[in-house]
């Protein structure tokens, strides 16, 4: 009778207490730092909450990842760093694994969504790695990644879904608990974490809950891209058939296996924000801070925000890991705009008004009695298109969330049929910037540039000194948080007048060009 063969049990699950113990050994300060515990006083008094900043954002890669990369590699034998590593990254993990490379002595493939910022592509490239893009999101990029690995016969760095990664993001978790001595005070209601396949609030929750079990861990992802709270909901891990790409580090369709596991029994609670609140909570971190993070390093402060509003809360500590920073430069018009829509201090308003002389002054008088003191026009788009009646695109800045309705109330008021844009997002993305087009009623229409001193008044002294017989058939302006505004005019004005205009430009003396003869202005504008 042969004998029988001996089957090994597979590995029981690491515990909380086992993560303790692999973070308390594990090897990232070889390339990453500690990072700061600082309060965050703007946004404490607004929500009447202490708000710790973990300060992720300032490490050698500007995120967390650089820890849980490179505890694994440490890990590697000779064999192994002499063929090389490979991962599948959004940009942050990447970054942190060609460092560890670089600091190894060993060659890393780094396998990158087409979908990846510039400057994270840019940034692995600096630090030697091999740079191969592949797919729209990282699921896409970890599938071709796999393939290489077979065929190059490298070494896989799961940017989540390994314990050794997974123990040095915890790393975080236990210099969090032993700054919070320094702050003086002990307390910590709960601890907000980004997540996107959940490495990070894997290693944070097992160590919290070894440490500080009363303390809540609250997981955050984008409503576009929940793949976490999703699965934990089914009780199985749920595959999104597509995510949101803003917050492109937490672009996640699958998340891991180990990290679910974590997350489902550990962590407290899911929370989800969407771009504007994200937008908002990156302008509350640069005022507290000066820095600016990248979307995925913003989404703790976001939910922080959305919990506090919503439980009511007041005299609470809450911690935020802002886990990353790298930020496009030219996603920073986008996030400003959006910002003031997310903290509702700048609402939007579609404004009928009847199209005869004198209207415009007596609405710009309306918006400056309005109740709750001055209000700063931001965006006033309009083209003559009616006989009978004007509709202006309207932006307004606001002092707390909820006004727009009231303002439009106000404007209905007074004569002004208003309606509210603020929460309108084919307003805010598409429709502010498509008012105009071709008008047959716009004869003796001169078209001109001007630069507007941003001040109380610089409008209404154009308007007085128009003649009452020149109508404005075309306005277009948006504040850009310059200390001057640049406006678009089309004035009716006969050509008997022209003398009379001429004075006018003069006596105005604010900057102009004239574009009458313009040919984009005669193509797009002009019938």
């Amino acid at each position: 009778m042969p004998a029988r063969r001996s089957v090994a049990a597979a590995p029981a699950p690491l515990t909380p207490s086992d993560y303790l113990r692999k973070s308390l050994s594990a090897r990232v300060y070889d390339v990453a730092r500690e990072t700061a515990l600082e309060p965050a006083r703007t946004l404490s008094r607004r929500l009447h909450n202490k708000v710790l900043l973990k300060r992720e954002d300032q490490q050698p890669v500007f995120s967390f990842k650089l820890r849980g990369a490179y505890n694994k590699m440490a890990q590697l034998t000779p064999e192994q760093l002499k063929k090389g590593v490979i991962c599948a990254s959004a940009g942050n993990h990447a970054q942190g694994v060609a460092l560890g490379a670089s600091k190894l002595g060993t060659r890393a493939v780094i396998v990158m969504p087409t979908t990846t910022p510039q400057v994270k592509i840019d940034a692995v490239k600096q630090l030697g790695g091999e740079v191969v893009l592949s797919g729209e999101s990282y699921s896409d990029a970890y599938t071709h990644a796999l393939q290489l690995e077979k065929k190059q016969g490298l070494t896989f760095v799961h940017p989540f879904d390994d314990p050794d990664v997974i123990a040095g993001q915890g790393t975080v978790a236990l210099e969090m608990l032993r700054q919070l001595q320094t702050l003086g005070s002990n307390r910590l209601d709960a601890v907000f974490v980004a997540i996107g396949g959940g490495g990070l609030i894997s290693g944070v929750a097992n160590i919290i809950k070894a440490v500080r079990p009363e303390i809540k861990v609250i997981g955050v992802q984008m409503n576009d891209s929940d793949a976490m709270m999703r699965s934990v909901q089914a009780g199985e891990r749920v595959t999104l058939p597509d995510v949101g790409l803003f917050s492109d580090g937490t672009a996640v369709k699958l998340v891991g296996e180990e990290t679910f596991r974590g997350a489902s029994g550990l962590v407290d609670e899911f929370m989800t924000v969407d771009t504007d609140a994200v937008c908002a909570a990156i302008k509350d971190i640069f005022v507290d801070t000066r820095s600016i993070v990248e979307p995925a390093g913003a989404l703790a402060v976001a939910a922080i925000k959305q919990y506090a509003a919503q439980h009511k809360t007041k005299g609470e500590t809450y911690a935020a890991i802002l886990c990353g920073a790298n930020m496009n430069f030219d996603r920073l018009r986008f996030v400003a705009e959006r910002a003031e829509v997310g903290e509702e201090r700048e609402a939007l308003f579609a404004v009928t008004m009847p199209e005869e002389r004198g209207s415009f002054k007596r609405f710009l008088e309306v918006i400056g009695n309005l109740p709750g003191g001055q209000r700063n026009v931001t965006e006033f788009n309009y083209r003559m298109s009616d006989s009978q009646q004007a509709h202006v695109f309207l932006g307004l800045t606001t002092q707390s969330k909820g006004e727009s309705a009231k303002i439009a109330a106000n404007f209905d008021k007074q004569g002004f049929k208003a309606l509210d844009l603020t929460h309108d997002d084919l307003a805010q993305e598409h429709i502010r910037h498509m008012v105009g087009g071709h008008s047959a009623l716009s004869q003796d229409e001169r078209l001109l540039r001007f630069v507007f001193p941003e001040r109380p008044g610089a409008l209404t002294k154009f308007l007085n000194l128009m003649r009452p017989g020149w109508n404005i058939s075309l306005f277009h302006y948006r504040n850009q948080g310059a200390d001057y505004g640049r406006i678009l005019v089309g004035l009716q004005v006969p050509a008997k007048d022209d003398k009379a205009f001429a004075k006018f430009l003069s006596t105005l003396g604010y900057p102009y060009v004239e574009e009458t003869g313009n040919p984009a202005y005669r193509l797009f504008l002009r019938r």
